[in-house]
């Protein structure tokens, strides 16, 4: 039994600290916010994420982080990762031992083009940490707390570390698989965040299943453009954290990417799907670092272009579809020697 503890108490963050308790891991929930962490003691809940599951009574929640944190030798980190770089900075100041960081979250700070765990590497000294491992795959929060079967990756330059977090989360409704490229699987968690704000767009604007699979395929090639360019194995785009990420997300309304984008697809402007949300939306803030850094790379992203002016220049969502479906004629075998790796 290891003690660890889950930084960030949202879907995500407590739909994997139950998999951990299955586990009988010591599992510590911590949340800034006092009141949640209260009503999660009290009632063994968390309704405003995860309606109608129980927590177990082992979970123990915490708003003090010191206390969440206090003896635990993994560290699994589950904050947007607009904040991630303030939260690394406060454990930072608690933490007086040497543990595994694992991160779930999928982004990629704007401006800097950071991955999460480049972010996480910058703000907590090495002394600090064994290794930071990266949990990734198509998995919502409401199926896994429900015990439902999901597969997902972990990464780490720490190939021991890594196989210690499969081995701390796998059973036998929640498969772990390990994966050698890093980078990859970030990006494909981060990048497939884009994509399903589209395909959320394409449902909203009323258009069919044909409209959809061709986004998810021309959007996995630019994933696979831009994961190239920033160093992945393309490779990895095939797997779970690519191609398995993608699908579920662009397809289920568990995805409040897919959601988001189907609001604005139906109308709503930006700052009204935030608020209707109550959520952190991720794709947002990924298709502003994914567009900035396309552009100073010069990798072709039109998907990506087209969702940045959506979100960013008021453009609207049919303008964009039109002018996406009337770009220049390619040869299809050109444009997916990409998924290789290769020059388009």
């Amino acid at each position: 039994m290891e003690k660890v503890a889950v930084i960030g108490a949202g879907s995500w963050g407590t739909a994997l600290a139950l998999v951990l308790a299955d586990n009988k891991h010591d599992v510590s929930l911590w949340t800034h916010r006092k009141e949640q962490a209260e009503e999660i003691n009290r009632t063994h809940s968390n309704p405003k994420y995860l309606e109608g599951v129980t927590i177990p009574s082992s979970i123990k929640a915490h708003y003090d982080l010191a206390e969440a944190v206090y003896g635990a030798s993994h560290i699994l980190l589950v904050v947007p990762t607009k904040v991630m770089r303030e939260v690394c900075q406060q454990l930072a100041e608690v933490i007086d031992h040497p543990v595994t960081i694992t991160h779930a979250s999928k982004g990629i700070e704007p401006s800097t083009y950071k991955r999460v765990s480049e972010v996480i590497a910058e703000e907590m000294p090495d002394k600090l940490y064994e290794a930071i491992v990266v949990l990734s795959g198509p998995s919502h929060a409401e199926e896994v707390s429900r015990r439902q079967p999901t597969t997902v990756t972990v990464s780490s330059e720490n190939l021991e570390k890594a196989e210690a977090v499969q081995e701390l989360f796998i059973n036998e409704r929640f498969r772990v698989y390990t994966s050698p490229d890093l980078v990859g699987v970030e990006l494909g968690g981060a990048l497939k965040n884009i994509i399903a704000l589209g395909a959320g767009i394409s449902d909203g604007l009323g258009y069919g299943d044909n409209a959809k699979a061709a986004l998810i395929t021309r959007g996995l090639a630019e994933i696979t453009r831009l994961g190239v360019a920033m160093g992945a194995n393309p490779l990895t785009f095939s797997g779970l954290s690519g191609v398995g990420d993608l699908i579920v997300t662009c397809t289920s309304p568990h995805s409040r990417n897919w959601r988001a984008g189907n609001l604005l697809g139906k109308g709503n402007d930006l700052e009204e799907v935030l608020e209707k949300m109550g959520m952190v939306v991720e794709g947002v803030r990924t298709t502003k670092a994914a567009y900035q850094f396309a552009e100073e790379q010069q990798v072709e992203m039109p998907i990506t272009n087209g969702l940045y002016r959506i979100l960013f220049e008021d453009a609207k969502p049919k303008d964009v579809v039109d002018q996406l479906m009337t770009r220049g004629r390619r040869h299809e075998m050109e444009a997916l020697s990409n998924l290789l790796g290769e020059q388009p």
